[in-house]
Parts: C-alpha cells; sequence; structure tokens
C-alpha cells in the first residue's frame, strides 16, 4: 500500500476515510474555539509626493457555530466510517 492511500500510524494504518475525519475534528474544534479570522489591511489614504499615509484596517471573517459542529460531527461520522473499513 502506498502513502497516496494509507498514512501509517504508529504500526497501524490510518485510511484516507479517517484521515478526512481527522482533519475536519480539528478544523471542527479551531472553529468552535475561534468563531472567526482576523486579518489586518493597510490601505494607502494620502500619497502626495514624499508624503504618505495609510490606514490600518482590521478585518474578520466570522465562522459560524454552526460550521464548527457540522465539520466535528462530519468527522466523528468519518473517523467511525474509516475503523468499519478495517
Amino acid at each position: 500500500m502506498t502513502f497516496a492511500y494509507a498514512f501509517k500510524l504508529e504500526g497501524g494504518i490510518l485510511k484516507p476515510t479517517s484521515l478526512a475525519g481527522l482533519v475536519l475534528i480539528i478544523l471542527g474544534v479551531i472553529a468552535l474555539a475561534y468563531q472567526g479570522i482576523t486579518y489586518t489591511t493597510q490601505k494607502k489614504v494620502l500619497d502626495v509626493g514624499p508624503i504618505q499615509a495609510t490606514k490600518t484596517e482590521h478585518k474578520t471573517i466570522p465562522l459560524s457555530p454552526i460550521f464548527g459542529g457540522v465539520a466535528l460531527v462530519g468527522g466523528i461520522i468519518l473517523m467511525i466510517a474509516g475503523a468499519k473499513e478495517a
């Protein structure tokens, strides 16, 4: 079995379904914990010769708790389905 089809983890094999489930569980927990991604942008508001003025804007991409819950439940379902395949 190649790495593309299975990921070896301490003597066992983590199937692609289980790996996808694990990733969804991690993303779900992060989404529930942070509830949004915040980033900063700088916008130039004045540019006259050597004089420049910038404005810093803080923006947030909200992550709904529903998204986190769905990702968490979906990940658990995929982990169970991956375990039944073995």
